[in-house]
Order: C-alpha cells, then sequence, then structure tokens
C-alpha cells in the first residue's frame, strides 16, 4: 500500500533528497504542494512537521525572525494543527536539554545574516519551551540521516518529540 506526503512547494528542489529517499525506499509517495502550516503531513493529516536544517537555521527564526515565526506557530494553532518542528543537526543535539547545553559554533554565527550576536542553546531552549506553552508547538531533534524517519515517526504519532 503506497503511503502519500505532502511536501511544501517552499521545500528547497535537491535540499531534501535524502528524506525522499527514504520515503520512497520505505513505500511514500511524495507530492508536492502548497501547505498552510509546516513542510510535510500526510494528506488531509491535522499532524505536520516543519523542518530546521540545523540549528543555525532555528536561531535565526527565534531570534532574527521572531515575529514571522510566532506568527506561523499561532496560525498553526488556530487552525487545529499539530505542529512539531524538525531540527536537523550534526551536533548531537536530541532534546530541548540538549540544546540547552549546545554553544553556537563562530561558523554557525557567522552563516545567520544580520545576526548581532552569537545566541546561547540555554535561550533558545528556553524560547522553544516558551512556544510550546503558548502555541502547543512541539520539538523534535535527529541527525540529517534519521530525517526522514523522524519525519514519518511524527506524522504517525509516534514518540521522539516534545513539548516543554
Amino acid at each position: 500500500m503506497l503511503r502519500v506526503i505532502e511536501e511544501d512547494t517552499r521545500q528547497q528542489a535537491g535540499k531534501h533528497e535524502a528524506k525522499r529517499e527514504w520515503f520512497a525506499a520505505h513505500g511514500f509517495e511524495v507530492v508536492r504542494t502548497k501547505l498552510y502550516v509546516g513542510d510535510y503531513r500526510f494528506v488531509g493529516g491535522v499532524r505536520c512537521v516543519d523542518t530546521k536544517c540545523s540549528i543555525a537555521e532555528l536561531a535565526a527564526d527565534i531570534d532574527q525572525q521572531h515575529d514571522r515565526f510566532r506568527r506561523e506557530l499561532k496560525n498553526a494553532r488556530g487552525a487545529g494543527y499539530e505542529l512539531t518542528v524538525l531540527v536537523e543537526n550534526e551536533d548531537g543535539v536530541r532534546d530541548l536539554d540538549g540544546l540547552a547545553a549546545w554553544a553556537e559554533p563562530a561558523a554557525s554565527f557567522a552563516k545567520r545574516k544580520h545576526a548581532k550576536r552569537r545566541i546561547s542553546g540555554l535561550r533558545l531552549a528556553k524560547a522553544c519551551m516558551t512556544m510550546s506553552d503558548r502555541y502547543g508547538v512541539s520539538w523534535a531533534f535527529c541527525s540529517p540521516e534519521e530525517a526522514g524517519a523522524k519525519v514519518i515517526e511524527i506524522l504517525t504519532g509516534g514518540a521522539g518529540h516534545e513539548r516543554s
């Protein structure tokens, strides 16, 4: 039985091939469409996954694009979606406690356009917990290689994501 996953058209082509290959190898068809919330969901589903390619991307959303990011979370909740933000990373961060202990490397800071200062992992983790409390968003972390499986785990309601 082929299961269909919707992928938001704003996902950059070519940057998510590892996930797409995992989906295909495990019997999932991917259909690209404009999604109201997140990057992935099952057709007609209420669980959505918004992927971040790194902790630096999460930091940019929370620190520099906070108003836009907060609006997205509020809109998701208002529309009845269960949103999980999945942060792919090669830093070994697997949960909010690990994020709290994370220190932003100089190279990561340099990639964040218009960033005025480094952001601490503790500050990021606290912001995530506040957003969980206010907007009902959940958080998950994995390595890039695990992302395809993690998206499916979240969409099917499996364990592995946390609220504050």
